[in-house]
């Protein structure tokens, strides 16, 4: 008997030592499926996803049909820990997977927070029955798949937010305030409300005048009704119930106008919701974790409103 559990010991152990290696090489430890089986799908043999790649690394992707969550676990994992849902943005053509997925992730989890980044569908109808809904249904069931799982990464289920990049901040505030919306029969009972909101120069009104043309016409089609944009345009449906938000954008953003995420942070300020808006001098679009001029500080920014928050 000494010798069997001996034996189990050892294995315990040297899988354990093979864990562990596998782990410090790299934060990222798993990819899995979304789904399932992926809600009002329309098969479509020629849509085929097309990744971009670099040193063996995804860079970018676009027509993706099979979304998938990246699970960035801390090295050093504690108790209670927050977690970060990541919508990557790119017009809802692509996905900057690196620079406002992967390098983000790793960038939480140096701050002891776990990150799971969403590779979500890209509307078409080509692959679903109705696209205005499909990232949002990938979105809803990313909250509520880390929410269910929270307890076997260590994740406290009431800390779990979610971070969205361009149009990736159309989806996550869509997340935001549509987390009640049943677009989807999903197999979890959690909720699928974010318990806060990180929004970097975020694609927030679907109305002409402010949206970012491209990504209303992906998502909405060439002549959307009026319901449908008022639907979308998320600063509208702002309620006393939408998670807190952090908001960043620049001032000189020429390709999605800062009175976005201006105009979400006043409905949200109407509705007694806490928020931070950060408007930066220069900066464009698309800075990611920072380039240059001032925008290279919102992450500073970010650390210090989850610390005030409880989330860090």
């Amino acid at each position: 008997m000494k010798t069997k559990k001996t034996k189990r010991l050892r294995g315990i152990t040297l899988s354990f030592l093979l864990f562990s290696g596998a782990f410090s090489l790299s934060a990222q430890n798993q990819v899995i499926p979304l789904w399932n089986k992926i809600p009002d799908e329309i098969k479509a043999v020629d849509y085929k996803e097309k990744e971009v790649l670099k040193d063996g690394k995804m860079q970018s992707t676009s027509q993706v049909s099979v979304p998938t969550l990246s699970i960035f676990i801390p090295k050093e994992a504690k108790s209670n820990q927050t977690a970060v849902v990541i919508c990557p943005g790119g017009g809802y053509t692509h996905l900057a997977f690196e620079k406002e997925g992967t390098k983000v992730a790793e960038w939480f989890n140096s701050l002891g927070i776990a990150a799971f980044v969403l590779k979500y569908r890209m509307p078409t109808d080509l692959t679903m029955k109705n696209k205005n809904v499909g990232p949002l249904q990938d979105g809803q069931e990313a909250i509520r798949y880390v929410r269910q799982n929270a307890a076997k990464w260590n994740i406290d289920a009431n800390k779990i937010g979610i971070l969205g990049f361009s149009a990736g901040g159309h989806l996550a505030s869509t997340v935001s305030t549509h987390y009640d919306d049943k677009v989807y029969d999903s197999a979890f009972k959690v909720s699928a409300r974010p318990d806060f909101s990180l929004l970097i120069y975020p694609v927030i009104s679907m109305q002409n005048e402010t949206t970012h043309k491209g990504s209303q016409i992906n998502l909405l089609g060439n002549n959307p009704s009026q319901d449908l944009l008022d639907s979308f345009s998320n600063d509208k449906k702002v309620t006393a119930k939408t998670p807190p938000a952090f908001l960043i954008h620049a001032t000189d953003d020429t390709v999605v106008i800062p009175e976005n995420s201006i105009n979400y942070y006043l409905a949200l300020k109407k509705n007694g919701v806490t928020a931070e808006l950060h408007l930066y001098e220069k900066g464009g679009h698309g800075f990611g974790l920072g380039v240059n001029d001032t925008s290279k500080f919102w992450t500073r920014d970010c650390v210090e409103w989850l610390k005030a928050n409880g989330y860090n």
